[in-house]
C-alpha cells in the first residue's frame, strides 16, 4: 500500500487486469506476475511470464494518465501491428487494451540491444561494427514501407518542421547550458534542404533500439516517436552514434566502427550517398544536444534529480561544435 495516497501498488491493479485480458483473448493461461523491465523511457515497461517458458513485454500508461504524448502506448502498438506483414523486424503484438490507462503486450524477443559508444556493458568492437553495418542495411526496409499501410493520423514533418520541433526543445534550455546552439540553429535554418519523398521514420533508430541475436537484427523497439518524414533525418541521427568522440565524459571510442561513408554505402547498397547529409548530420547533433540540455536543465532545477546529468556539458559542447563544423 502507498502510504502517501492509500493506493495499492499499480502492479497489483494492472497485473490482474492484464491477466484477465490475455486469458480471454489469447491461448495464454499460465500468467505470472509483472516484473519491472529497466530501460523503458516512455510509460511503464514490464516483463510478464505467460507459461511454457514464454514471456511477454507489457508497456502501460502510468496510473491516472492517458495514451497521449510520451505516454502514447497505443501509437506504438498500432505501428507494430501495421508492420507485422512487412520485412521490418518488429516484436509480435500479443494483445492491446485501449481502455485507459491503456497497455499492450508483445512477445519477449531474446537478444541484446547495446549502444556501443554509450552503454554498459561494453561490447566486442568487431561485433559492434558488424551490427552497426547490418543496421544500416536494414534501415531501407523502413523507408520502403508503403505509407498507405501505416495507421492514420501520423504526423508528417518536412526537414524545416523537424528542425522547428527540436528548436522548441532547445529554446526551453538556458543558453549557458547549450553554448553555440543559437548559431547552429541559425545556420541550419539558413540552409534547409529540399525534402525528399516522405517515408516512415522511426525517430530514434540506433543499435540501442534494435534487439540483435548474434549479428542479426531481430526486432526494432521503442516506436513512441515514429512519424512520416524525410528519411535523411533518420540517417543523420543514426550516424551520431557511430563516433564515440561525440560523447566525451559520457561515452567511449569503439575501435573499428564503420565510418559515416561506410554506413551510408551500406544504406544505399553501394550507391551514392543521399544529398545534403552534412545538414542532416548537423541536425542529428543539434537534436541530441537539445535532449541532453533539456535533461540537464531538469536535473539542475530539481525536477528530476540525477547526478549523472552533470557528465553532459562536455558532450553538449562537442555535439554543437561538431554540428557547426559539418556546416562548414
Amino acid at each position: 500500500m502507498n502510504a502517501a495516497t492509500n493506493e495499492a501498488p499499480y502492479e497489483e491493479i494492472l497485473g490482474p487486469r492484464i491477466a484477465e485480458r490475455l486469458r480471454a483473448e489469447t491461448d495464454l493461461t499460465d500468467i505470472g506476475e509483472l516484473a519491472v523491465l529497466p530501460g523503458g523511457h516512455s510509460g511503464l515497461t514490464y516483463r510478464l511470464p505467460v507459461g511454457s517458458g514464454r514471456d511477454v513485454v507489457v508497456k502501460a500508461v502510468p496510473r491516472g494518465q492517458r495514451s497521449i504524448g510520451r505516454h502514447d502506448m497505443l501509437k506504438q502498438a498500432r505501428i507494430m501491428v501495421a508492420l507485422a506483414p512487412t520485412d521490418v523486424p518488429v516484436p509480435a503484438v500479443v494483445a492491446v487494451d485501449e481502455t485507459e490507462p491503456a497497455w499492450f503486450a508483445v512477445e519477449f524477443v531474446h537478444g541484446e540491444s547495446i549502444e556501443p559508444t554509450l552503454d554498459d556493458p561494453e561490447i566486442d568492437p568487431a561485433r559492434a561494427a558488424a551490427r552497426m553495418s547490418r543496421a544500416a542495411q536494414i534501415l531501407p526496409r523502413l523507408h520502403r514501407v508503403p505509407l498507405d499501410l501505416l495507421p492514420p493520423g501520423a504526423e508528417t514533418l518536412a526537414p524545416a518542421e523537424e528542425l522547428a520541433r527540436w528548436a522548441r526543445t532547445m529554446g526551453a534550455v538556458p543558453e549557458e547550458l547549450v553554448p553555440g546552439a543559437t548559431e547552429l540553429q541559425a545556420r541550419l535554418e539558413a540552409a534547409v534542404p529540399s525534402a525528399l519523398e516522405p517515408t516512415l521514420v522511426h525517430g530514434d533508430y540506433r543499435l540501442g533500439n534494435i534487439i540483435c541475436t548474434d549479428l542479426e537484427p531481430r526486432a526494432i523497439i521503442d516506436w513512441e516517436i515514429w512519424s512520416i518524414g524525410d528519411p535523411r533525418v533518420e540517417l543523420g541521427w543514426f550516424l551520431v552514434f557511430a563516433d564515440g568522440s561525440n560523447f566525451p565524459g559520457v561515452g567511449r571510442d569503439v575501435p573499428g566502427l564503420p565510418t559515416e561513408d561506410e554506413l551510408l554505402a551500406a544504406y544505399t547498397d553501394g550507391g551514392p550517398a543521399p544529398d545534403a547529409m552534412d545538414w542532416f548530420n548537423a541536425l542529428g547533433r543539434y537534436k541530441m544536444a537539445a535532449i541532453m540540455g533539456h535533461n540537464l536543465r531538469r536535473h539542475r532545477e530539481g525536477r528530476h534529480e540525477d547526478p549523472d546529468q552533470e557528465r553532459l556539458p562536455d558532450t553538449i559542447v562537442r555535439l554543437i561544435t561538431s554540428g557547426l563544423e559539418r556546416l562548414g
